[in-house]
């Protein structure tokens, strides 16, 4: 399917909907967003704002072919592994890119998931998964995925503030690690764009334009000007440049709203 893929196989990518200025403001959605738009392959964009709750949201679907987030290794990893879209080939076997890629996918991964749950007054979430729902189901949904975040970070009553302490010290050692590593290129390995690049840029958008001023994850990644300009360079080029997803309106409650993706 990576080559000569006609329209009946176009991707679809069905993430949750626009806000913040990003073309989907969810953490999981923006990297497989960025990843899709790395590939120029053409694909179209559905908003679901049906289960905020769904652990198989994003999810790429073209004919009858699906890869949802919750299979092994999400929706990128299913797309490399089944031959549709694989931009990693002869990069992930460089030495670095294992140690650094957990890095994100797991202490950066947990600081966003920790702030946009627990460290925050909860708008941000709100905004993002449950503004389509009625306000009280939005705030029962949002309660219930709390007590779930609390749980998968192991955060209890008893060691709340040395967990924040950590997870917070683990973001800081892998900007440091992300800074050293990318310099002033323009991608982290072999001068082009790849499931890292894609991973990183959309924790940092999301992290400089979802989470709140008042965020410490945010001023944390501020303090590394090359990764914010490198977030904002791409913003800049691929999201500012198109304003397809911005000036539809906002996704309903019982529909998806489907519209091709900049390219």
């Amino acid at each position: 399917m990576e080559d000569g893929r006609g329209e009946r196989e176009r991707l679809t990518l069905v993430a949750r909907k626009p806000c913040f200025g990003l073309p989907t403001a969810c953490p999981r959605c923006l990297p497989v967003y960025i990843y899709l738009i790395f590939s120029k392959s053409p694909f179209d964009l559905e908003f679901n704002g049906v289960h905020p709750d769904s652990d198989q949201i994003p999810f790429v679907e073209s004919g009858d072919y699906v890869a949802y987030d919750n299979e092994k290794g999400g929706v990128i990893q299913k797309l490399k592994e089944d031959g549709i879209l694989d931009l990693d080939r002869g990069a992930n076997g460089i030495p670095e890119w294992i140690s650094v890629k957990a890095m994100i996918d797991s202490w950066l991964a947990d600081a966003a998931m920790y702030e946009l749950w627990l460290g925050s007054d909860g708008k941000s979430a709100h905004k993002i998964y449950y503004s389509d729902l009625p306000w009280p189901i939005g705030k029962i949904l949002y309660h219930k995925q709390v007590r779930v975040v609390k749980q998968l970070l192991r955060i209890t009553s008893e060691n709340a503030e040395r967990r924040e302490e950590e997870i917070y010290s683990r973001a800081v050692q892998a900007y440091g690690a992300l800074s050293s590593l990318l310099g002033e290129q323009s991608f982290f390995f072999e001068s082009r764009p790849t499931s890292f690049d894609a991973a990183l840029l959309g924790h940092a958008l999301f992290t400089l334009h979802a989470l709140p001023e008042t965020s410490v994850l945010r001023s944390k990644l501020l303090g590394h000007g090359n990764l914010a300009r490198y977030a904002e360079n791409f913003k800049t080029e691929y999201f500012d440049a198109s304003s397809s997803y911005s000036s539809a309106p906002e996704t309903d409650a019982a529909s998806s709203t489907s519209r091709p993706a900049p390219s």
